[in-house]
């Protein structure tokens, strides 16, 4: 009792440890994304896009006006109907918004971008929990290896991939933590010698939640269950394939009823439509795939991928020509074509078929690289130089991506840490009537949204001749004694517009202040 009370004392800890951490970097994130707009649009809106309001251009508004797409009213606690409704017309399913939302039910009317780091941070309790399960399977064998996989769970929710899936507030993150447990109970199925009712149950049920999550997730799960058809077959298990078939059916089906939308998301929706795409154009599939492998590289391992496997390939020459010692357990090697071949299939397959190539569509397996990379490394260190050379040597390891970002300047993706200063400025001193000159071919209002719902006045003019006449009708009675601000989305002719401004307003000066996602912004006084 004493050892498992220190155990979990030691989780605990690291948990804490881990959230502290988090919370550090988000306390850095100045700016959002679209789509984390869209997070917290679809989570709470009646509608998905803000601009489909009947008066949303060419007409004042406050920042209050912005924030009720943004966060919960008073009056909307409760109302989980848009969670649903969105997604039924957007692209996704529904399970993270719906988190997301109970989360946004605390903020008292007012965007915070905390509900959704809040969230996260709690899902990658649960992620560092799994991973660390995962962990213990692979070190089972070895001595402390209670120490050694909480310590690698730690190492990896602390990489960059994973401090930008915390920050990112979009479905990632529950995404993340429904492959670790899909896979942690598999490798379960895989050791069970007995027939296991409530495992199929645990299987089925997290399949559920990973399809309400994210369609990608299929492609893990579908690559797992011919693993382990192969295996029931090969073995004559028949009974267990049919109740794990079963399993897995009952949750498609279970989840067509919740939400039966997905197929026409997945098969005759745009996105399902553009991943068809992708596959068909050849020619860009090994380009996808090289692009993300520099993005694994940049996120999972600070741009150390290719050392290590020099090392590794290194290491593997050498124990093979000298030690001639290269045996793993059975077992282990099971365990390791379970959590490797469905993360490498996962990995080229949204490589090809996501619609861009960025973190977030690999990154529910990027921790999963990590670890399996840095066990491979230490398996070959231990083969060639014993136990005790080969934990010191990984530790340094480690000790050299924590400190790698650091020293190379290499940060999470959409910290937006550039921007905090420009965001004070315009939501303090320049807090000024504000005109956005807005090019709806274009488009993107919602890359910017947020810097909305800080100005107290802004105007949204939306394909506008640019006439000193029409600058002066939308300025009528507003006071711009301190100046203005103009925002243009578009590149084309923004002196030719920032002039006519000038002169309709008899303004002589114009600072051209720091880009946002879109726009460029002019202050004008």
């Amino acid at each position: 009792m004493k050892e498992r009370t220190k155990k979990i004392l030691i989780i605990a800890v690291v948990l804490i440890l881990q959230s502290i951490i988090y919370i550090f970097v988000a306390k850095n994130k100045s700016y959002i994304h679209i789509d984390e707009a869209y997070s917290f649009g679809l989570s709470n809106y009646d509608k998905i896009e803000i601009q489909d309001n009947k008066d949303f251009y060419n007409t004042w508004h406050s920042k209050d006006y912005y924030e009720d797409y943004l966060a919960v009213q008073e009056g909307e606690i409760g109302d989980f109907k848009p969670v649903y409704e969105n997604q039924k017309n957007d692209v996704h399913p529904p399970l993270y918004y719906f988190f997301l939302r109970i989360c946004m039910n605390f903020t008292n009317g007012h965007f915070s971008i905390w509900p959704g780091i809040i969230l996260n941070i709690i899902i990658y309790a649960f992620i560092t929990i799994f991973m660390y399960l995962i962990l213990k399977k692979l070190f089972k064998n070895e001595n402390y290896a209670d120490i050694k996989a909480i310590f690698l769970a730690f190492i990896s929710s602390i990489i960059l991939a994973s401090l930008s899936n915390v920050i990112n507030v979009r479905m990632y993150s529950l995404s993340t933590l429904n492959v670790l447990i899909t896979i942690f109970l598999h490798i379960k199925l895989f050791e069970s010698k007995d027939f296991n009712v409530k495992l199929f149950l645990a299987i089925g049920a997290s399949a559920l939640a990973g399809v309400l999550t994210h369609y990608y997730y299929l492609f893990f799960l579908a690559t797992l269950y011919i693993i382990f058809l192969i295996k029931f077959i090969s073995e004559k298990q028949f009974k267990k394939l049919l109740f794990y078939t079963l399993a897995l059916f009952i949750a498609g089906i279970i989840s067509l009823i919740i939400f039966p939308y997905s197929l026409q998301h997945m098969f005759f929706g745009y996105r399902g439509q553009g991943v068809i795409s992708n596959f068909e154009n050849i020619s860009e599939i090994i380009p996808s795939i090289y692009s993300q492998l520099y993005t694994l590289n940049y996120y999972a391992f600070n741009g150390l991928l290719p050392i290590i496997l020099l090392i590794m390939i290194v290491l593997f020459i050498y124990n093979r020509i000298v030690k001639k010692d290269m045996n793993f357990d059975k077992d282990i090697i099971g365990i390791l074509k379970i959590i490797c071949i469905p993360t490498i299939l996962f990995f080229i397959i949204t490589s090809i078929s996501s619609p861009w190539k960025v973190l977030r569509y690999i990154v529910p397996v990027c921790g999963l690289a990590f670890i399996l990379m840095i066990f491979c490394f230490y398996k070959l260190l231990q083969a060639g130089f014993g136990e005790k050379v080969s934990n010191i040597l990984i530790c340094v390891f480690c000790c050299i991506v924590l400190i790698s970002p650091f020293v190379l300047h290499l940060k999470p993706e959409l910290l937006y840490d550039d921007k905090k200063e420009i965001v004070q400025k315009l939501s303090g001193d320049l807090n000024l009537p504000t005109i956005y000159f807005f090019d709806s071919q274009k488009g993107g209002f919602l890359d910017d949204i947020y810097i909305f719902s800080k100005l107290n006045d802004s105007y949204i003019a939306k394909d506008i001749d640019y006439t000193e006449s029409n600058v002066q009708k939308i300025v009528e009675n507003k006071d711009i004694s301190d100046g203005i601000l103009i925002f243009i989305n578009d590149d084309k002719d923004n002196d030719s517009i920032i002039n006519i401004v000038k002169k309709a307003l008899n303004l002589d000066n114009c600072d051209q202040l720091q880009k946002l996602n879109v726009c460029n912004i002019y202050y004008l006084y």
